[in-house]
């Protein structure tokens, strides 16, 4: 049965953010809760723990590519002139030291402008990088950058605008696109943009990566549920789902649900929702797409950018993509 009820609106928290998504997600059929919830305080902590993990060869991968390659990546960017850095979602920014190193060696100073919608992560990075790398100057701008780029304000420098850590992945193609072309718009022509991206490779590793043997990323997944339960008063059982990783060959992504185990039932009184679950329905809650170099280069031209280099690491798992916009 996929039966539900709901008390008609108005429902106070139905009308934030979070009511909203959860609200709209979980009335769906099929049931869906959008990734960006997962990052409260712990699910944020949680996903840094996943990013050291064996299994997650993304992000040490796509740091052994910064770390040889910042310097012709930063002189690709800038010309003969100076540039500013910008970053989306850029969180603790714990890779982008690398590039901020290169801007410094290459122009002595560097204004660094991380966007995120989280203001405490982008204090700590400020605090971080500010003591680590003199010449760095951090102007932090809380923000969500999928909707408000065009109110970001930066110096008349041309700019370097980094995207990187396959974030752009958890968007449908279309929402790729789409975020891709509202960025050009912010920008002028000339300007950088430093896109890098997780590629297609063994379904093994992949699958591995988003299902850790220590169960790292089960608990990250099923936080989303415990986050509901604290800002919405519901009541989801955690041990009744199961974390579910799975590829998705014909859309090149990987999948990641929450498994009802039985057949319950889940009241979220703060937006008036009582849920119904069948055994084995699913709370589809990531999709992480995985790219073709054509693929990434067709997106690119298509959203207002001419790409003008490209570095990978020596398996050619994953790729960094300097694109200009003209």
């Amino acid at each position: 049965m996929h039966a539900l009820s709901a008390i008609a609106p108005p429902f106070p928290a139905a009308s934030g953010p979070l009511g909203a998504e959860v609200f709209a997600g979980l009335t769906a059929s099929p049931k869906r809760l959008s990734p960006w919830l997962f990052y409260d305080e712990r699910g944020s902590g949680l996903f840094e723990q996943i990013t050291a993990l064996p299994e997650y060869y993304l992000t040490r991968t796509e740091r052994s590519i910064l770390e040889t390659h910042a310097d012709a990546m930063v002189s690709a960017a800038s010309g003969c002139g100076r540039i500013s850095i910008m970053e989306l979602g850029a969180g603790t920014a714990t890779k982008t030291g690398l590039i901020l190193q290169a801007a410094v060696r290459r122009q002595n100073t560097v204004t660094y402008y991380p966007i995120d919608v989280s203001e405490t992560p982008l204090l700590q990075a400020r605090d971080r990088l500010e003591a680590d790398i003199p010449g760095v100057s951090v102007l932090p701008r809380i923000a969500d950058y999928t909707r408000e780029l065009a109110r970001v304000e930066t110096s008349g420098e041309r700019r370097l605008v980094l995207y990187i850590g396959s974030s752009l992945g958890n968007f449908e193609p279309l929402e790729a696109l789409g975020l891709l072309q509202s960025l050009r718009e912010t920008l002028t022509a000339g300007d950088k943009l430093l896109l890098g991206v997780d590629m297609v490779k063994d379904v093994s590793l992949l699958l591995a990566a988003y299902d850790d043997s220590a169960g790292v990323t089960a608990a990250f997944n099923k936080n989303v549920l415990v986050r509901i339960n604290q800002e919405l008063g519901a009541n989801f059982d955690i041990n009744l789902f199961q974390h579910r990783a799975v590829w998705n060959e014909n859309h090149s992504r990987i999948e990641m649900h929450l498994v009802s185990l039985v057949a319950q039932q889940v009241q979220i009184p703060a937006l008036g929702l009582k849920l119904f679950f069948e055994p084995g329905e699913s709370i589809h809650t990531e999709n992480s797409y995985k790219f073709h170099d054509e693929d990434v280069i067709e997106m690119l031209e298509r959203s207002g950018f001419h790409l003008s280099d490209h570095w990978t690491d020596s398996r050619e798992w994953f790729g960094e993509y300097l694109a200009t916009a003209w």
